[in-house]
């Protein structure tokens, strides 16, 4: 199990000094994965021969002094709406129970050519909408914390596989929140980079800014190497950034005196946020001050930012299930219908003036971000909920009518386009888990990491393992 929980770079060091063979490393996880998933539901498709397979492979070529990716010999799960090739893909969806792709989507393929070595699928909700994990395929993901409580989503097995040390690294996506909140419920980081910083292919809407996929890990400097890894252009995604991703494989290390931080609670107001994350947070904002940065309670203008979000999404809903709402609606979960519904009845005028405003939301954050390098607020607005409901239902007393609704603190910075990242920032008293997300400049991912990374070394709330699993 101390194998299981090193970082992704210390195990790195080990392979390529012949401490410990790659298939010593693969059969380790899936030990773990063998004692501890069935109390968390994490991972959710398992191909061990192939894994060990593919050890056996890394091994050799180390041995005969082939080059080596970075990431070579570390065992990963994918996201199971991420599609690779010859193994189940189902995005949770009865639809896709035995569906198995014949290629790896891109960032599949850029982990896979950077040396890792596949050993399964991550839980999902259904077409990963919602930041709650249960399908009708695989059932919930529970949270390792408190087994009785979600572990949000919609990377949740992800998140909950890191947590209990089932793999060292995760890919995820993140639309409204689904790497920053199943990161904030289980303890771990979890990176939104900036919209084509991680190019995707395919892809149904290419120049769409909305949705992102990148990298989940149990430190930041591990969520840095998988980011080296997916980041950097590639002549299929329109809006891909032309930066290779080798700009992140650099020390984080970084002095934060005079780093100007603006902190919020509740973004003035726009949000509720339950105490107990509140109080978690709040001491953990000292930190920042102690480390020399200049710390003013503020909050960028994101007038427009709600309605931007829901009206995108809706649009990105509409051109990716519609199809499927006209030959399957009684197959799709409620929510996810009424979603596509919503984007179907979108008009051009609805879209002009979403984009409209998106522009002019941008406008405002680059202007706030002239006063101050990062911006820290809540991941969620809750702790950990239940497992058996599908979204809290009210907030600090105020009611929340969808799915979409609590997760605010989360989808709005989602609107700005910024990277955004969760950083283990404490426990409640019951020991739940409450991540700090910390938003930087546009593009400034690295510098982003850096803050994030001095935080993480000064608190090491991240260090605090899973009880009994």
């Amino acid at each position: 199990m101390d194998l299981c929980f090193r970082t992704a770079r210390e195990m790195a060091r080990m392979l390529r000094r012949r401490e410990i063979s790659a298939r010593e490393l693969v059969q380790a996880h899936l030990d773990r994965i063998d004692a501890v998933n069935p109390q968390v539901n994490a991972v959710v498709t398992l191909v061990p021969e192939r894994a060990l397979a593919e050890a056996d492979a890394a091994d050799a070529r180390l041995l005969a002094g082939e080059p080596l990716g970075p990431l070579h010999g570390i065992p990963m799960a994918h996201k199971d709406t991420h599609a690779t090739a010859g193994i189940r893909t189902t995005s949770g969806s009865p639809l896709l129970a035995d569906f198995v792709p014949g290629a790896d989507e891109l960032v599949i393929e850029r982990i896979r050519a950077a040396g890792a070595i596949t050993i399964g699928k991550t839980n999902v909700p259904e077409f990963a909408a919602g930041s709650h994990t249960f399908n009708p395929v695989f059932g919930a993901t529970y949270n390792p914390y408190d087994l009785a409580r979600s572990a949000g989503g919609s990377s949740g097995g992800a998140a909950a596989a890191l947590a209990c040390g089932m793999h060292p690294l995760a890919d995820g996506s993140d639309m409204g929140g689904s790497l920053r909140n199943p990161a904030s419920f289980n303890n771990v980081v979890g990176l939104r980079p900036a919209p084509g910083r991680v190019p995707t292919y395919p892809s149904v809407l290419a120049w769409s800014t909305m949705a992102v996929q990148g990298p989940m890990a149990r430190t930041v400097g591990d969520a840095a190497l998988l980011l080296s890894v997916m980041a950097g252009p590639d002549p299929r995604c329109p809006i891909g950034i032309d930066v290779p991703g080798s700009l992140f494989d650099v020390p984080l290390e970084r002095d934060l005196t005079g780093l100007r931080v603006a902190w919020t609670p509740d973004l003035g107001g726009r949000v509720p946020v339950d105490d107990e994350v509140t109080a978690a947070l709040e001491p953990q904002v000292r930190v920042f001050s102690d480390l020399g940065a200049q710390v003013e309670e503020a909050f960028p203008d994101l007038r427009g930012a709600d309605e931007v979000f829901r009206t995108l999404r809706a649009w990105q809903f509409a051109a990716a299930f519609g199809p499927l709402l006209e030959r399957h609606r009684d197959t799709l979960k409620d929510t996810l219908v009424a979603n596509t519904e919503e984007g179907l009845a979108l008009t051009g005028p609805d879209l002009a003036r979403a984009e409209t405003l998106h522009g002019v939301l941008f406008g405002r954050m680059r202007e706030f971000f002239t006063r101050f390098d990062v911006l820290l607020l809540p991941v969620s607005q809750v702790v950990p909920f239940e497992v058996g409901i599908e979204f809290p239902k009210e907030v600090a007393g105020v009611a929340q009518p969808s799915y979409l609704d609590w997760m605010a603190s989360a989808y709005l910075i989602s609107a700005t386009g910024h990277p955004a990242i969760s950083v283990p920032a404490g426990f409640t008293p019951g020991g739940l888990p409450v991540g700090m997300q910390m938003v930087g400049g546009h593009r400034g991912e690295l510098e982003l990491l850096k803050v994030a990374e001095a935080f993480e070394r000064a608190t090491r709330c991240g260090e605090r393992r899973p009880p009994g699993v």
